[in-house]
């Protein structure tokens, strides 16, 4: 639940820990990570960044007679021991607090989800990044509003936040449009890497930061069961039932029937539709096309 009049808010700041610059084998197609290209995507950087920047612009003074106390900004970020410098870097840039979660690096997305829900259960708002710069899926902050019970914005560029407490957020749309949302907390909010950059921390700060202490989580808290991958294998799309070719054909001739290569092709069309219509006629071309029965 957000917080009252009287409680300190909380922000958290989802940051992913993965290899920036790996190498890939040109043969065998093995990746070769390397610690210290380890860091965080621009994406997560830019959530940083405006929590940051929400926390120094959320209304302080008197409530109620009690002194309103400023967001407190959690950064949390899954990985093993070595990933605690990347905690310590947004806590050098102005986070108040550094989580880390003892997972492997190659831990799923909904794995990670509920690892990182456990910690940031109550928080107003939960700023990530859009995208990883090695999976690149953006499915983490979906299973996080899942797991919080919050709304989601995500493929964001632009933050505000109205005396009310409401959030008026700008998301980016194809062709160059934008769509306005009004969002309230609970919310978890994804953000692009151009939208914003990170602050450069001083050097005071960065050595501060080395001897601020970092909370551990241990993985089995929020473990969940994992898929078992017994076979991996290029993808292979599904088979499509044909008709046999005429008898009296030639070579030609069943080629061109097998490959439909002079049938008069369906043109193309534009159809605006709600989710179940579109879903029956997508169907129906399926099976006009013969994937399906």
């Amino acid at each position: 639940m957000p917080a009252g009049p009287t409680e300190r808010p909380t922000i958290g700041v989802a940051l992913k820990w993965v290899d920036l610059r790996p190498e890939v084998d040109p043969l065998t197609g093995a990746i070769h990570d390397d610690l210290h290209s380890f860091g965080c995507s621009e994406a997560d950087r830019a959530a940083l960044e405006w929590a940051l920047r929400l926390a120094e612009s959320w209304p302080g003074g008197d409530v109620d007679g009690e002194r309103a106390e400023p967001p407190d900004v959690v950064v949390v970020t899954a990985g093993p021991a070595e990933a605690d410098a990347l905690v310590r870097d947004a806590l050098a840039a102005g986070a108040t607090r550094g989580v880390l979660v003892d997972v492997a690096p190659d831990a799923p997305s909904p794995e990670v989800a509920a690892l990182l829900t456990g910690v940031l259960e109550g928080a107003d708002l939960v700023c990530c990044g859009d995208y990883s710069v090695d999976r690149g899926s953006g499915s983490v902050p979906a299973f996080l509003a899942a797991g919080l019970g919050a709304v989601q914005a995500l493929g964001l560029v632009h933050l505000e936040r109205e005396p009310s407490g409401t959030l008026r957020v700008t998301r980016r749309l194809d062709h160059g449009r934008r769509e306005v949302l009004a969002v309230q907390a609970p919310a978890v909010l994804s953000f692009e890497g151009a939208s914003a950059e990170l602050r450069r921390a001083g050097l005071a700060a960065v050595l501060s930061a080395r001897d601020i202490a970092i909370d551990v989580v241990p993985a089995i808290a929020g473990r969940v069961a994992r898929t078992q991958v017994t076979r991996r294998a290029p993808y292979r799309p599904r088979s499509r039932s044909l008709r046999p070719p005429a008898a009296d054909l030639d070579v030609r001739g069943r080629v061109l029937s097998l490959t439909g290569a002079l049938v008069e092709r369906t043109p193309p069309r534009t159809i605006r539709a709600d989710a179940a219509e579109a879903a029956n006629l997508v169907i129906d071309q399926l099976r006009t096309w013969g994937y399906l029965e």
